[in-house]
């Protein structure tokens, strides 16, 4: 038996499309560009979230950071946009709503 295993990656471009064309097809035109890419990254997961839905309470938001995953390409990503825009640890954290350990651990292992 040859079978082919797929990603552990949920189909974000899938998800996402279901939503705006079910719930919010006035968005459609916003979001087309990052639908568009063959691999949505961590960031452009979290654009997509933040276009469709706006800013969550504060409340929602500390429970759903519960459950997200980061991969190590995604890591990366987010300390390479940290130096492209010079920020600091604190400043990096609160821009994808995480707590500054995690930022410094992730710099440790990388």
């Amino acid at each position: 038996m040859d079978r082919k295993i797929q990603s552990l990656r949920p189909d974000y471009i899938r998800i996402y499309t279901d939503i705006i064309n079910k719930k919010n097809p006035d968005k459609k035109e916003e979001c087309e560009n990052l639908l568009k890419k063959e691999e949505l990254s961590v960031l452009d997961i979290l654009e997509l979230n933040r276009r469709i839905f706006g800013n969550a309470d504060k409340e929602i938001e500390t429970v759903n950071q519960k459950f997200r995953s980061y991969q190590e390409s995604d890591i990366l990503q987010i300390l390479d946009y940290q130096r492209k825009n010079n920020l600091n640890n604190i400043q990096l954290a609160n821009h994808f709503k995480t707590s500054r350990n995690t930022i410094s651990k992730w710099k440790k292992i990388m």
